[in-house]
């Protein structure tokens, strides 16, 4: 027998487990770049940080529930690309957060969750979707290239220590 897997918009009462979720991203992410808060407090920051984009952007929030439990989430942004970007082109979804519990992963439900953004993303009309991987995370940077992303841009980053 299957397991029941659901993705649904996220409600309130998902708060502690995104709560966690935040956390555990935080955590996952951290030795890859050393600067994230590990703490619930850093969580929760990161938490109504990431609802404020979507409420801003009038995007959607995802979780999957495996057999009623919230295991991941997904944060989908509607943004624009700036004034050189051709305007038919110029808008698109862009997935914000995306974390699945780690003894969840390896089961398809990031991908479940992709293709539910992909399906609300051409639902608004747009025909593409980003997101950025964290330098290192060689895991997601395969997941992602296997979903059909590719490179479009780099960010660098020069410490330059406090004046």
């Amino acid at each position: 027998m299957s397991a029941t897997v659901i993705i649904r918009p996220a409600r309130d009462e998902d708060r502690d487990a995104l709560i966690e979720q935040f956390q555990g991203l935080n955590q996952h992410e951290e030795p890859f770049v050393g600067n994230r808060r590990l703490d619930r407090e850093g969580a929760v920051a990161s938490l109504n940080f990431a609802d404020r984009k979507v409420a801003d952007s009038n995007g959607v929030r995802l979780v999957v529930e495996v057999e009623g439990r919230v295991v991941g989430h997904l944060y989908l942004t509607f943004e624009r690309h700036g004034a050189c970007v051709r305007d038919e082109v110029r808008d698109y979804g862009y997935v914000s957060e995306l974390f699945v519990r780690e003894e969840m992963r390896g089961r398809g439900l990031g991908r479940a969750l992709l293709l539910e953004a992909e399906r609300l993303t051409r639902e608004r009309g747009l025909g593409h979707m980003m997101l950025g991987v964290i330098t290192g995370n060689a895991i997601a940077e395969r997941a992602y290239a296997r979903f059909g992303f590719k490179s479009y841009a780099t960010d660098l980053i020069k410490p330059i220590g406090k004046p």
